[in-house]
């Protein structure tokens, strides 16, 4: 790779996640700030801290509490994670003061809208800078951090556990519960934000197909450059031998498969099921840092 497209591609990446933590920084002005709702975070333990002991500043508590985990993720991805990371963190926060600086939003006499959409911008914003190697601390990096552990489970779904717990602390400690239910809400949509956000690009369809064509359904799956697995089988009703078609491929190829399968056999016998992710030729490959 030459010097011009590294330094392209750290433009590009930087460029994105100012515009993430931009959407962030709208989203809070908007939905959050001026409804008293809370989405969790660092900033709410904070907020719990200061009202407990109020010699502890919130800005100054919130960086305190991220020093451990950008040191861990420092440890576990490197220098370029920190960078990355405090850039994410720094920009929001100024964003925040400028966005205050330029308008301040009214108060939303909804707020069940309120908190479905700042959990939605800021589930966006926050999938974009995870995806592109940054968080803005807090939860989620938390929820990066666990993941090593808890290979089984979507950043999104982490998060959103790390959240709630926090919410519901702010909730006891400043009585305000109708806001945390809010808040508990507006999190469940960030979770999903982040998720498809993260995850829905490659997410990918799995098709186990029974035919008595079996072989000319394999060479047709061939020939559009997919790859087929043949499955010994038999059949539960009549004890028949039979060849199961096991095929993985993406989303946009569902229509012309389903197509080309019926005009070989129309009574296959076909199920198509969602594959969350497909490591391989052709789809992805493993890394121990991924999402």
């Amino acid at each position: 790779m030459s010097i011009w497209r590294k330094i392209w591609d750290v433009i590009k990446k930087y460029a994105l996640i100012t515009a993430a933590s931009m959407l962030y920084a709208v989203a809070f002005c908007w939905f959050y700030q001026p409804n008293g709702l809370s989405n969790g975070g660092f900033t709410g333990i904070s907020q719990i801290l200061n009202h407990i002991f109020p010699v502890l500043p919130i800005g100054v508590t919130t960086v305190v509490l991220n020093i451990p985990l950008f040191i861990i993720g420092t440890k576990k991805q490197g220098i370029k994670l920190l960078i990355s990371s405090i850039y994410a963190m720094t920009v929001s926060s100024l964003l925040i003061d400028v966005v205050n600086m330029i308008y301040i939003f009214p108060k939303m006499d909804d707020l069940i809208l309120a908190g479905l959409f700042g959990g939605l911008l800021t589930g966006v914003s926050a999938g974009l800078e995870l995806k592109f190697g940054a968080t803005t601390g807090g939860t989620e990096l938390a929820a990066k951090l666990l993941k090593y552990k808890f290979h089984h489970i979507s950043v999104g779904k982490l998060c959103l556990a790390v959240d709630v717990i926090i919410i519901i602390a702010y909730a006891l400690v400043f009585r305000k519960v109708n806001n945390a239910l809010y808040g508990i809400a507006s999190m469940y949509v960030f979770s999903l934000a982040v998720d498809f956000v993260i995850y829905g690009g490659t997410h990918a369809k799995m098709a186990y197909i029974i035919s008595e064509e079996s072989g000319k359904i394999k060479e047709m799956l061939l020939s559009m450059n997919l790859g087929v697995t043949m499955v010994n089988s038999q059949g539960g009703w009549n004890g028949d031998d039979k060849q199961m078609v096991l095929c993985a491929f993406k989303r946009q190829q569902i229509a012309a498969i389903k197509k080309a399968v019926t005009d070989i056999d129309p009574k296959a016998f076909v199920i198509v099921c969602d594959a969350h992710e497909v490591l391989g030729e052709g789809f992805g490959s493993y890394s121990p840092d991924e999402l």
